[in-house]
């Protein structure tokens, strides 16, 4: 794959997480949570998606969604648990799509609010149909995940490049 290839980023944040005693990190689903993230999983599989790449969170809660919504595709990408997508920033984000080999065609990313919405809006310079309308509308649910495609190399991700193609959610009426 050359370095000006197409490009498809996938930003998945975690599914609703339960709020026991126990440190941020370690949160686990709630029950609405595991079952909206294989719900996210089958829209993967029915809309086409694919990964060449996913990078996931080490939080309990994104390696939960990650778990159940993998489990729903034909085949489960090469999985990197990514310690620096707890609690990233925009600029953390960033930097670890910039560090991304160019041999990866589709990434997929599952992390945390506020930064997957930080994210689709930075690099949305542009949307197909209501995509966009629908992100600033609804915000970035627990369990939603957003589709943005651009052309050139990881290293050249930044606000703007990315055309925002797809926004699902899986509570919307």
């Amino acid at each position: 794959m050359s370095a000006d290839s197409p490009r498809t980023l996938v930003l998945l944040r975690h599914a609703k997480a339960d709020w026991p005693s126990v440190p941020d990190h370690e949160r686990p689903l709630a029950d609405r949570g595991r079952l909206d993230a294989p719900a996210a999983g089958r829209r993967f599989l029915d809309d086409g998606i694919t990964f060449d790449l996913a990078l996931c969170s080490t939080a309990a809660r994104t390696r939960e969604t990650w778990k159940l919504a993998s489990h729903e595709l034909d085949h489960r990408p090469r999985t990197v648990y990514e310690e620096r997508l707890y609690e990233a920033s925009l600029g953390d984000l960033l930097a670890l799509l910039n560090e991304t080999p160019d041999e990866i065609g589709s990434l997929l990313v599952v992390g945390h609010n506020p930064g997957m919405h930080a994210l689709a809006d930075a690099l949305a310079g542009s949307a197909e149909g209501d995509a966009r309308t629908r992100l600033d509308q609804i915000g970035f649910p627990t369990a939603a995940f957003a589709v943005l495609t651009f052309a050139g190399s990881w290293k050249t991700v930044e606000h703007g490049v990315g055309t925002l193609t797809g926004f699902w959610t899986p509570h919307e009426a």
